[in-house]
């Protein structure tokens, strides 16, 4: 494979992996948002990998890896540990080869993303608590049975086919920016390789979870480092480490790396869902969460959104949901405080439904009552249009001299 020396892949690596994956991998659309674009005051326009095979740009890597094996390597099969899209892209990339593929997962794997892997003809096998401990394990089959392994991002064939969605792009759209989600840096690095050297002057950005900010605390460091385990609902971007020649490539091509909050992802999952209809998962959601979070002012420029996956367990989906409403102020929870005499909960129920609001949910608990007893503190869970609307409800309220307050 020719590379550039300094960086390990080259611009001419992106192009023979666009050859290899062609028939394997969907072209996904590159979509403009007006709404995004309305919103932030630039024009958004977003690659849907979440709409490739697997629900994730991890096939394109891992296909041209796997694609590349000699008859020998190939007849051994391949192996890799992963707990979520690299394990479905090495299983379809490995059934498509005609080759046989194991996957080694933490015992606490989501159980639909373990029977999708199993449903695109890999093996599985679940051991260990932690990814540490599944990948110790497969890296132990991978020397018992002499099979190949495949690294999800650390790998300059994998690398070459992530980057095979900045070809896409280019030949979509002209941008001042794209931005990326950043884990261990295999999709944004194979983007950057392709995009400086079809559009020097698109600014490239990464993006990922301050929860785990091993990529942006390297970039600020000047080597890679390993970041301490913490949760983040963008499983996909949370690595401990970014790889060797990813890192190498990020700190030479791209522009700059931030971090963005749980809220701000899960906002921007909320946004992605009700103006897009698109199911993303955090990781795919967390460019769109840098433009929520202000960090960068990107006002009349062309921005490209890389929305990189959209595999999420549908009851994240449900707490995602919820939480937007909430952080939107469509759905909130009031205390009322209303005198202990009959028709008083009435009274306050018939002016939420004049109100406009409808009422969800209705919980008093004498017990955590405060003050007189002779008052009682219901809380009352209200759906209502947004943030105007509950405001008007709550000086209705206060206009006929009852206390209410949001919980």
């Amino acid at each position: 494979m020719k590379s550039e020396e300094s960086l390990g892949v080259g611009y001419e690596d992106v192009e023979a992996a666009s050859r290899v994956i062609g028939g394997a991998v969907i072209r996904t659309p590159f979509e403009h948002s007006s709404s995004f674009s309305r919103m932030f005051g630039c024009s958004v326009h977003m690659k849907l990998e979440n709409l490739q095979r697997t629900g994730s740009f991890k096939m394109r890597g891992s296909y041209n890896k796997i694609s590349s094996l000699t008859s020998d390597q190939k007849s051994h099969g391949v192996i890799t540990a992963s707990a979520g899209n690299h394990a479905q892209g090495v299983a379809l990339s490995a059934s498509l080869n005609r080759i046989g593929s194991v996957v080694v997962m933490p015992q606490h794997a989501s159980l639909a993303k373990v029977a999708a892997t199993k449903n695109y003809g890999a093996d599985v096998i679940l051991h260990g608590q932690l990814f540490d401990d599944a990948l110790a394990r497969a890296v132990e089959i991978q020397k018992e049975r002499s099979m190949t392994f495949i690294h999800g991002y650390n790998d300059p064939l994998v690398i070459a086919g992530q980057g095979t969605i900045g070809m896409e792009i280019f030949d979509e759209q002209e941008l001042d920016y794209l931005i990326c989600p950043v884990g261990g840096g295999g999709l944004i690095s194979g983007i950057a390789v392709a995009m400086k050297t079809l559009s020097p002057s698109t600014r490239i950005i990464g993006v990922q979870a301050a929860a785990m900010p091993s990529f942006a605390e390297s970039i600020r460091q000047g080597k890679v480092v390993r970041a301490e385990a913490s949760e983040t609902i963008a499983d996909g971007i949370a690595i401990k480490q970014p790889g060797e020649i990813a890192f190498r490539i990020v700190r030479s091509l791209v522009d700059a790396v931030y971090t963005v909050t749980e809220d701000e992802i899960t906002e921007a999952m909320f946004l992605l869902l009700e103006r897009s209809k698109q199911l993303v998962e955090g990781a795919g959601a967390a460019p769109l969460a840098l433009l929520l979070s202000g960090k960068v002012n990107l006002s009349g420029k062309k921005v490209g959104l890389v929305v990189s996956g959209g595999n999420v367990d549908l009851n994240l989906v449900r707490k995602v949901i919820m939480r937007g409403l909430i952080m939107h102020r469509r759905i909130a929870m009031v205390q009322l405080d209303l005198p202990d005499r009959p028709g008083a909960m009435k009274d306050a129920l018939n002016l939420i439904a004049e109100g406009g609001a409808t009422v969800l949910s209705l919980q008093d608990n004498p017990m955590l009552s405060e003050g007189s007893l002779n008052r009682f503190h219901p809380n009352v869970l209200i759906e209502v249009e947004d943030s105007q609307h509950l405001d008007k409800l709550l000086d209705a309220f206060r206009r006929m001299g009852l206390n209410i307050r949001v919980v």
